[in-house]
């Protein structure tokens, strides 16, 4: 009887049609982290963001427009987490969740960090929300930078914030805020 029964069972599992699972609908654009931790492994900061891609598109000037605010990145607004007061550009930012705009231009851009959260796009960007708006130079990259991308590099006392993306970045320091 148990021979019957497992032979059953065996000619059962052949029989199911197996299918591979169907991710079509990935997103196009994924979302990605970067955080930098201090010497004591506790968290510096963190930056939440879509990936796209260049594909072969011209990206600074064309799909992303210059002197327009851009999401810096895709879907959602990056969004910056600080976990302790920090110094960008002279000013002191309050430990707390920004929206990070950008607005590119061909030598530099403008960062700016905003109160908003949770928002799609630049498409609700409230400029009266702007805690920060700072400017950077734009800098031609090593090598061109397929998939838009967001990186710390730590610094004496703090961090820099690498945005870049086809062939320029931009770097903006972050210190500890004494």
């Amino acid at each position: 009887m148990k021979a019957v029964l497992s032979l059953f069972m065996i000619f059962s599992l052949l029989s199911v049609d197996i299918q591979a699972q169907d991710f079509s609908d990935l997103d196009k654009s994924p979302m990605d982290v970067a955080i930098i931790r201090n010497d004591d492994s506790s968290p510096m900061a963190r930056v939440i963001y879509s990936r796209p891609k260049m594909r072969g598109r011209e990206i600074f000037g064309e799909l992303v427009p210059y002197s327009k605010v851009w999401r810096t990145g895709a879907n959602e607004a990056t969004e910056l987490r600080i976990y302790n007061d920090m110094t960008i550009g002279g000013q002191t930012i309050p430990a707390g969740t920004y929206s990070l705009y950008t607005i590119p231009e061909k030598t530099e851009w403008t960062l700016i960090l905003n109160k908003a959260r949770n928002q799609w796009g630049a498409y609700e960007y409230d400029d009266s929300k702007d805690l920060l708006r700072i400017k950077a130079p734009a800098r031609k990259a090593a090598a061109p930078i397929e998939d838009f991308s967001i990186a710390f590099q730590p610094i004496e006392n703090g961090t820099n914030l690498l945005i870049g993306w086809e062939n320029t970045f931009i770097e903006v320091p972050l210190q500890n805020a004494e």
